[in-house]
């Protein structure tokens, strides 16, 4: 591994095949990734290229991974909207009001399920960080994989493996595919995820884009001590305003409003963080046009060109990145 860095991955929907491109545009220019975090498609996007680095496999495989997906498959809907799908949208409400959402994410967790176990990896424990890799980092973050979810139980959020202990379960046995399909738990569309604890409670979990889409900061020092490698992020951007811009689309009835209010959440959430200088200098920004996280008709050329944007992004991030000058600017970045 000639450059290492630690990567993190905006959540962003479909749009989270330029985040593919870009983690390919980072490999061809010869880095890899000692720890990978990701929220929602950032986290699906992250264990896929967790388990490749576990596997010995090269990332140039990443592409042909994720072009196995159907994100049309996506929002099936779940037992009670089969049962109604002759109702019609009637099916969808009915389905949001029961389960809390509109698909129940079994594809999502079968075709991921079954990515990463091809590869070797079932648990967390498969991911456990070694050696060199997990010099200076706390015991109870030795993992290469994090994602973000949100706790809507308890009202927090919650960033796994680390934060199993806090639900009295061991990091190690828990399954990759459960911790990733509730960070990708879009609200009103997919059924939240619920983890039995040991006391026999269930807690629902969602999108951990809620309350934090762009977790840049996840993999920072706090001792003050010089970081070994940098951390590099990638976020999903979309023109607001202007050619390119995504067209408003009509909010009509409960389900409509409810993903379009939480989208809103979603993009405002991070604001902060990434209009951040030190945070937009160690950030690849994709613009993703007018496709939107929820386009799940997304046509071949839409995922070509998304991934091509990916790519490039991360060619002209790598023409002006200098990890020593983020250093002395902002004395962050790993």
């Amino acid at each position: 591994m000639a450059l290492r860095t630690d990567l993190v991955l905006e959540g962003g929907g479909v749009r989270g095949f330029a985040l593919v491109g870009a983690v390919q545009g980072l490999a061809e220019a010869g880095y890899g990734f000692v720890r990978v975090a990701g929220t929602s498609a950032g986290a699906v996007v992250a264990a896929v290229v967790a388990a490749l680095g576990r596997a010995g496999e090269p990332l140039s495989r990443l592409a042909d991974v994720a072009g196995t997906l159907e994100p049309s498959r996506i929002r099936e809907r779940g037992r009670i909207g089969r049962a109604l799908g002759p109702l019609g949208v009637l099916a969808d409400v009915v389905s949001f009001l029961d389960d809390g959402g509109v698909a129940d994410g079994r594809y999502l967790r079968d075709w991921l399920g079954g990515v990463l176990g091809d590869l070797g990896v079932a648990t967390f424990g498969d991911l456990r960080l070694s050696g060199e890799a997990a010099e200076g980092v706390p015991e109870g973050r030795r993992w290469s994989l994090l994602v973000t979810a949100t706790d809507v139980s308890r009202r927090r959020a919650a960033r796994f493996p680390e934060d199993y202990p806090r639900y009295g379960l061991d990091p190690d046995a828990q399954r990759v595919v459960d911790a990733v399909t509730a960070s990708a738990a879009i609200p009103a569309v997919i059924d939240p995820v619920r983890l039995r604890l040991p006391t026999g409670e269930r807690v629902a979990l969602l999108d951990g884009g809620l309350l934090s889409n762009y977790p840049i900061t996840v993999f920072d020092r706090r001792d003050g001590v010089r970081p070994r490698w940098p951390t590099i992020g990638v976020r999903l951007d979309r023109p607001e305003d202007g050619p390119g811009a995504a067209p408003s689309r009509p909010v009509r009835g409960p389900v409509s409003l409810a993903v379009a209010t939480l989208a809103t959440l979603v993009d405002a959430a991070d604001a902060r963080v990434v209009d951040d200088p030190c945070v937009l200098d160690r950030t690849i920004a994709v613009p993703t046009g007018a496709v939107r996280a929820t386009d799940f008709d997304l046509s071949a050329a839409q995922r070509r060109e998304l991934l091509e944007a990916g790519a490039l992004a991360a060619r002209r991030f790598l023409a002006r990145w200098d990890f020593e000058r983020n250093l002395r600017t902002c004395r962050c970045a790993g």
